[in-house]
């Protein structure tokens, strides 16, 4: 059989459409069994979801009732529930699920680096979308705790659709479809980064920079926070005019900057993405904060990248580092240093000595930060050149500083998964990126947090 619940729930048999009776409760407890296929969904979760939390004394009773009218109105098609421990399992055998096939389109989308048909799957997967998930079956309050991770996995697609069409060129496309869905999703920082810099390659920098101030002062207003990381970090370089922005036709994995790989940003703060390691290169993942810092060019330039110094510094520390490598050498080593003790203490706030080895790093930077006036007006403290080689190091350290005096620096979270365990300043950005394997594991072994 084929199932749809990527909008009204229905059934067909060989393109037939099938009456699995009228009864809602039974066509939302067959839902929630084939959201989770071959999986076994305990009794009490399926009468949690069914009566929202308030079930009445016979809700086990009325439970194995539907279970039973369902088992009757499947068998002629093959479609089987077993009765496992204290729950129920519905097996996919040969069946078609929509849901599924969006996810493993999803996860296939998200493992190639070709932008072109990185947009032609996730255009199959986006596809499958009639409507909200089981419209017309469940209510809101069952359809919002039912479809979260799948919302929330096509948002991610919608994201990744949209760099790619910026990877081939297509700017003018990317601000069409953007420009509704932000209005939907007016924080989703994502949409808003990328629909700027759409705008500011089609001419429009008046319009990516009030887009700009407009999140920012939703953000403000109605959460308190300032916008993060990669969306300043855009409307620096469209201050500056910066040719970065201008680059399509890289694969959307990759970031490469002066012909460096860096890693690409998830964590949503440089300090945590100085931990994280790159993603989609097709080979087995290397440990957490593992070798993307090849060789001290890749720390300047990343440096630069994330805008802890400006290009400029950039080029004095290449060209620093090829006229005394064995230096440049030695500042790659503490560089590494520092980042394991940063991982250390993100990871376990209980470490007091990676907390205090960060901090000798922080206070040691401190000593030479000058305070310069940024394109946008507002003041930053700056590394200076005067560190010589190790300013990418007190960059890091500085950085590093912040977040542990952030109240966010609380909310970061690491995929559990050993051969992942990237950081994040939430579980909704873990949540995000780990299930769609972004780390580089196959798309079929996603990281555990999936």
């Amino acid at each position: 059989m084929e199932f749809r619940l990527l909008g009204p729930f229905a059934a067909y048999q060989d393109g037939h459409r099938v009456d699995l009776g009228s009864r809602r409760q039974e066509r939302c407890i067959l839902a929630v069994l084939l959201l989770e296929a071959d999986h076994l969904v305990p009794t009490d979760r399926l009468i949690d979801l069914l009566w929202n939390g308030r079930p009445p004394a016979s809700a086990r009773r009325a439970l194995h009732t539907y279970i039973g009218r369902l088992r009757a109105s499947l068998a002629p098609y093959a479609v089987r529930i077993r009765t496992g421990g204290d729950g129920y399992l519905v097996e996919r055998a040969e069946h078609r699920i929509d849901a599924d096939e969006f996810s493993a389109l999803a996860y296939q989308a998200s493992g190639t680096t070709d932008p072109a048909e990185r947009v032609r799957l996730l255009d199959r997967a986006l596809a499958l979308w009639r409507g909200p998930v089981l419209a017309g079956t469940a209510d809101g309050d069952l359809r919002e705790r039912l479809h979260g991770p799948l919302e929330e996995l096509r948002l991610t697609g919608l994201e990744l659709r949209a760099e790619a069409q910026l990877a081939l060129g297509r700017h003018v496309r990317v601000i069409n479809e953007l420009t509704p869905l932000l209005a939907l999703h007016p924080t989703r920082e994502q949409f808003v980064a990328t629909l700027m810099t759409a705008l500011y390659r089609g001419g429009r920098q008046a319009d990516a920079l009030a887009l700009y101030r407009t999140t920012r002062r939703t953000l403000v207003e109605e959460f308190g926070i300032e916008p993060g990381m990669r969306l300043r970090e855009v409307q620096r370089r469209i201050l500056r005019d910066d040719h970065r922005l201008d680059r399509p036709g890289r694969p959307v994995y990759e970031v490469r900057v002066r012909d460096e790989c860096l890693p690409w940003s998830v964590g949503g703060h440089p300090a945590l993405e100085f931990c994280n390691t790159f993603a989609g290169w097709g080979h087995d993942p290397p440990l957490p904060g593992s070798e993307w810092l090849r060789e001290y060019r890749t720390l300047a330039v990343w440096t630069g990248h994330v805008g802890l110094t400006d290009d400029a510094a950039v080029s004095r520390l290449i060209d620093l580092a090829r006229r005394d490598p064995d230096a440049a050498a030695a500042e790659l080593d503490t560089a590494r240093a520092l980042r394991a003790r940063l991982y250390a203490c993100l990871t376990d706030p209980d470490d007091r000595p990676a907390f205090e080895a960060v901090a000798r790093y922080a206070e040691a930077a401190a000593r030479t930060l000058v305070f310069r006036r940024d394109a946008d007006g507002r003041g930053r403290w700056w590394p200076d050149l005067s560190a010589g080689l190790r300013l990418p190091v007190h960059a890091a350290a500085w950085s590093a500083a912040e977040l542990l005096a952030d109240p966010r620096r609380f909310t970061i979270r690491a995929c559990p998964d050993r051969r992942c365990g990237w950081l994040f300043l939430d579980e909704s950005g873990m949540r995000r990126w780990c299930s769609l394997a972004t780390c580089g594991r196959p798309a079929a072994a996603p990281c555990q947090v999936a």
